[in-house]
Protein backbone atom coordinates (compact mmCIF):
# COMPACT_ATOMS: atom_id res chain seq x y z
CA UNK A 1 0.00 0.00 0.00
CA UNK A 2 2.93 2.59 0.60
CA UNK A 3 4.32 1.72 -2.53
CA UNK A 4 1.10 2.17 -4.60
CA UNK A 5 0.41 5.86 -2.57
CA UNK A 6 4.65 7.07 -2.48
CA UNK A 7 3.90 8.60 -5.84
CA UNK A 8 1.23 10.80 -3.71
CA UNK A 9 3.50 11.82 -1.30
CA UNK A 10 6.83 12.21 -2.77
CA UNK A 11 5.50 14.18 -5.61
CA UNK A 12 7.60 17.29 -6.49
CA UNK A 13 4.07 19.19 -6.06
CA UNK A 14 0.07 19.45 -5.66
CA UNK A 15 -0.71 18.61 -9.38
CA UNK A 16 1.41 15.84 -9.54
CA UNK A 17 0.49 14.73 -6.34
CA UNK A 18 -3.37 15.28 -7.48
CA UNK A 19 -2.26 13.52 -10.77
CA UNK A 20 -0.79 10.34 -8.55
CA UNK A 21 -4.08 10.52 -6.54
CA UNK A 22 -6.34 9.87 -8.98
CA UNK A 23 -4.18 7.18 -11.08
CA UNK A 24 -4.27 5.26 -7.75
CA UNK A 25 -8.38 5.52 -6.61
CA UNK A 26 -8.52 3.54 -10.72
CA UNK A 27 -6.35 1.11 -9.11
CA UNK A 28 -7.05 -2.21 -8.36
CA UNK A 29 -5.61 -1.83 -4.74
CA UNK A 30 -8.41 1.50 -4.15
CA UNK A 31 -10.75 -0.81 -5.21
CA UNK A 32 -9.56 -3.31 -2.72
CA UNK A 33 -9.67 -0.77 0.11
CA UNK A 34 -12.02 1.41 -0.64
CA UNK A 35 -11.83 3.91 2.16
CA UNK A 36 -7.79 4.70 1.67
CA UNK A 37 -8.55 6.99 -1.36
CA UNK A 38 -11.65 8.86 0.45
CA UNK A 39 -9.64 10.00 3.52
CA UNK A 40 -7.00 11.32 1.20
CA UNK A 41 -9.42 13.68 -0.47
CA UNK A 42 -10.82 14.41 2.72
CA UNK A 43 -7.90 15.77 4.45
CA UNK A 44 -6.20 16.96 0.99
CA UNK A 45 -6.15 20.68 2.32
CA UNK A 46 -3.57 19.30 5.07
CA UNK A 47 -1.70 17.42 2.83
CA UNK A 48 -0.63 19.63 0.14
CA UNK A 49 0.91 22.28 2.24
CA UNK A 50 3.73 19.29 2.85
CA UNK A 51 4.56 19.36 -0.60
CA UNK A 52 5.55 23.06 -0.56
CA UNK A 53 8.54 21.71 1.56
CA UNK A 54 12.32 20.62 -0.36
CA UNK A 55 12.56 16.85 0.17
CA UNK A 56 15.33 17.39 2.94
CA UNK A 57 12.60 19.21 4.88
CA UNK A 58 9.88 16.74 4.04
CA UNK A 59 11.99 14.08 5.59
CA UNK A 60 12.33 15.67 9.00
CA UNK A 61 8.73 16.51 8.95
CA UNK A 62 7.04 13.30 8.26
CA UNK A 63 9.32 10.99 10.30
CA UNK A 64 7.86 10.10 13.20
CA UNK A 65 11.50 8.09 14.58
CA UNK A 66 12.35 10.89 18.21
CA UNK A 67 8.62 10.95 19.16
CA UNK A 68 8.53 7.06 19.25
CA UNK A 69 11.57 7.32 20.75
CA UNK A 70 10.35 9.13 24.07
CA UNK A 71 6.76 7.25 24.13
CA UNK A 72 9.46 4.18 24.52
CA UNK A 73 11.40 5.80 27.09
CA UNK A 74 8.04 6.86 29.08
CA UNK A 75 6.49 4.06 28.61
CA UNK A 76 9.53 1.95 29.84
CA UNK A 77 9.27 4.38 33.29
CA UNK A 78 5.50 3.64 33.74
CA UNK A 79 5.42 -0.08 32.85
CA UNK A 80 8.32 -0.74 35.81
CA UNK A 81 6.51 1.17 38.23
CA UNK A 82 3.24 -0.21 37.99
CA UNK A 83 0.92 1.77 39.19
CA UNK A 84 1.00 4.89 41.48
CA UNK A 85 -0.80 6.32 44.43
CA UNK A 86 -2.26 9.31 42.34
CA UNK A 87 -2.13 11.80 39.37
CA UNK A 88 1.15 13.47 41.10
CA UNK A 89 3.18 10.61 41.62
CA UNK A 90 2.16 9.73 37.67
CA UNK A 91 3.23 13.23 36.41
CA UNK A 92 6.71 13.61 38.61
CA UNK A 93 7.75 9.90 37.08
CA UNK A 94 6.52 10.95 33.45
CA UNK A 95 8.89 14.71 34.47
CA UNK A 96 11.98 12.73 35.68
CA UNK A 97 12.02 10.39 32.46
CA UNK A 98 11.54 13.44 30.42
CA UNK A 99 14.19 15.24 32.10
CA UNK A 100 17.07 11.89 31.88
CA UNK A 101 15.93 11.11 28.15
CA UNK A 102 16.94 14.57 27.31
CA UNK A 103 20.31 14.27 29.11
CA UNK A 104 20.53 11.12 26.97
CA UNK A 105 20.41 13.06 23.53
CA UNK A 106 24.08 13.96 22.00
CA UNK A 107 23.24 13.64 18.19
CA UNK A 108 21.63 16.44 16.37
CA UNK A 109 18.96 15.89 13.58
CA UNK A 110 19.91 13.75 11.06
CA UNK A 111 20.53 16.65 7.91
CA UNK A 112 19.84 19.42 10.25
CA UNK A 113 22.14 21.73 8.39
CA UNK A 114 20.31 21.61 5.49
CA UNK A 115 16.85 21.85 6.60
CA UNK A 116 18.09 24.58 8.68
CA UNK A 117 19.02 26.34 5.68
CA UNK A 118 16.27 25.72 4.04
CA UNK A 119 13.78 26.83 6.72
CA UNK A 120 16.34 30.14 6.33
CA UNK A 121 15.20 30.95 2.95
CA UNK A 122 11.73 29.93 3.57
CA UNK A 123 11.37 31.47 6.47
CA UNK A 124 14.13 34.37 6.88
CA UNK A 125 12.12 36.43 8.45
CA UNK A 126 11.05 33.99 11.73
CA UNK A 127 14.19 31.74 11.49
CA UNK A 128 17.27 33.50 11.48
CA UNK A 129 20.53 31.88 10.40
CA UNK A 130 22.59 33.16 13.98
Amino acid sequence: MATALKAVYTAVDADVAEAALAEFENSDLAARYPAIAPSWRWAWNEVIPFLDYPPAVRRLIYTTNAIEALNSKIRRAVRTRGHFPGDDAAAKLIYLALNATSQEWKRSIREWHAVKSQFAIMFEDRFPMT
